[in-house]
């Protein structure tokens, strides 16, 4: 199989083929930004949340128990990282 392809509506609208929406996991309604660049145009999945200032949110979540180590933070965020490179 070559290259997927599409076309450019009259509305301007463009179908994304299933095969790339599946390996991106970009399910219907999924926001995206576009970018042209030298090379074409880049699609990405938009951010769910605007970029904020630590300062902004530092301290919103509320946490109950003892503070946790930056090794344990690390811990927790590394199994999460091998947790979702299985799925």
């Amino acid at each position: 199989m070559g290259t997927p392809t599409t076309i450019v509506s009259t509305k301007g609208q463009v179908i994304l083929p299933k095969a790339v929406r599946d390996v991106r996991k970009w399910p219907a309604g999924t926001r995206l930004t576009v970018e042209t660049t030298a090379d074409g145009v880049l699609l990405k999945a938009a951010p769910h949340f605007a970029p904020r200032e630590i300062k902004s949110v530092f301290g919103v979540l509320a946490h109950d128990g003892p503070p946790k180590s930056i090794d344990e933070m690390n811990a927790v965020i590394a199994e999460e990282a091998r947790r979702r490179a299985r799925d």
